[in-house]
């Protein structure tokens, strides 16, 4: 029980009975229960539309109760349960009794493999008492084909490239000594990867998601080529150096603009000083409309990154509801612009947690249709193909009436005890979400 609800109990025990005082803390204590109980279950129901995709969002608490029963569930089968609707109340207990039975699902079909892909014939012949008719016995005669087409691939094929530098030298001239051909430039100069090995490697880690150590793991397979970890570390590092230039260049471009997003995300990384234990570390991400991404890889989430960052800014900054972006960032003329998608995601869950079996919350609905109207007019921006000016310009003319009834609905959810542990309460940031 909290303080002033413990001031208010007090007051009011030289007016009531005993008995009349312990009912009415039960009810005090009966109620902050449901609540609890009310987030546990949103919490869960959070948790299985996570697990079983968008989907499953349409499904009431009964239906993900029993997808949870199946050993595995197919992306089919949860489409097919969202549209037979919710189950009734009713059925709930003789519904989880008894296993759902899968319906029986049409075969989309093969799929067709791109034309621009060149195609190997492969002739397959008739055993040869298929070539006789099995009546008059006569050689029968090819009227056409079976065709099946499937993928195939001519494996990667390694070879050591033995680079000679040539060396020459006079036979008569002995005192002028030796000329050797210059090394050709590569990437790793002292690496025994060649160029095309070291950019496989940074399309299978960046791009496959294919880490160093299972690069490593598949040469000693394939090749019984041994390295240690640390060669191909040293190549890959050595890629990062050369594109550091390129990367000032970016950041240099972005700080001139006049626009800028940022965020920044979490990832387990490994350092000396803790063998055997994950640090975590950040990806601050900056970008802009048609500039790139720069990702900027930092051991911390401090707030003096983004000061560094934005020291000499005066332009617009686009982020979430991070504190590390209010104040004190870059100069005088720096405008902070919130996300609207940030403040509209915990609407959206608090309506995901929702049981679709029962009556929906029409404050949380309709929180999230006005940020769809706010979204709606930039659509239209875009498929009119409009000026920023003119786009500017129809902001103007609709946005403020929806922000004014957004932020008197917002005023009424804080106040909801459940839905405040849901949603991100974007009051505070008012000024920065409808510039």
């Amino acid at each position: 029980m909290g303080a002033l609800s413990g001031l208010h109990f007090m007051r009011r025990r030289n007016s009531l009975p005993y008995a009349d005082c312990f009912t009415v803390t039960q009810q005090w204590q009966s109620a902050d229960y449901n609540v609890k109980i009310q987030v546990l279950e949103e919490r869960l129901r959070n948790q299985r539309i996570e697990k079983y995709g968008k989907q499953s969002e349409k499904l009431s608490d009964l239906q993900l109760e029993l997808l949870d029963r199946e050993p595995a569930v197919s992306g089919e089968e949860i489409e097919s349960e969202a549209a037979s609707g919710p189950l009734p109340e009713g059925d709930a207990r003789k519904s989880a009794e008894r296993t759902p039975r899968r319906k029986n699902q049409q075969h989309p079909g093969r799929n067709e493999l791109p034309a621009h892909l060149e195609r190997i014939e492969e002739i397959v012949a008739c055993a040869a008492d298929q070539c006789r008719c099995g009546k008059c016995g006569a050689q029968t005669r090819v009227i056409g084909y079976e065709e099946t087409e499937v993928l195939g691939m001519k494996p990667a094929v390694h070879f050591v490239r033995v680079i000679k530098r040539e060396k020459r030298a006079c036979a008569h001239c002995i005192e002028h000594g030796v000329a050797t051909a210059a090394a050709p430039e590569r990437i790793a100069p002292k690496s025994i990867f060649a160029d095309e090995i070291i950019v496989e490697f940074i399309i299978r880690k960046y791009c496959d998601s294919v880490p160093l150590y299972r690069q490593r793991a598949i040469l000693k397979r394939d090749l019984g080529i041994d390295v240690a970890l640390t060669t191909i570390n040293d190549a890959v590092l050595r890629v990062g150096e050369l594109l550091i230039p390129m990367v000032e260049v970016m950041k240099r471009d972005l700080r001139q603009g006049a626009y800028i997003q940022a965020d920044e995300t979490y990832v387990e990384v490994q350092t000396p000083e803790k063998k055997g234990e994950n640090h975590r570390a950040y990806f601050w991400q900056y970008s802009a409309p048609v500039k790139g991404v720069v990702f900027d890889f930092e051991m911390t989430r401090s707030k003096e990154v983004a000061e560094e960052f934005f020291k000499d800014y005066g332009g617009i900054l686009h982020s979430d509801g991070y504190v590390a972006y209010e104040k004190d960032i870059g100069t005088k003329d720096l405008i902070h612009a919130c996300c609207w998608s940030h403040a509209r995601r915990g609407f959206i869950d608090a309506i995901k947690v929702q049981d679709r079996g029962k009556a929906a919350d029409a404050k949380l609905e309709r929180a999230v249709a006005l940020m769809d109207g706010l979204f709606a007019i930039d659509r239209e921006a875009r498929e009119q193909d409009l000026s920023l000016a003119d786009r500017h310009a129809l902001r103007q003319e609709r946005a403020p009436q929806l922000l004014s009834e957004l932020y008197t609905l917002l005023l009424s959810c804080s106040r909801s005890k459940p839905r405040a542990r849901i949603c991100p309460n974007p009051l505070p940031a008012r000024p920065s979400t409808t510039r």
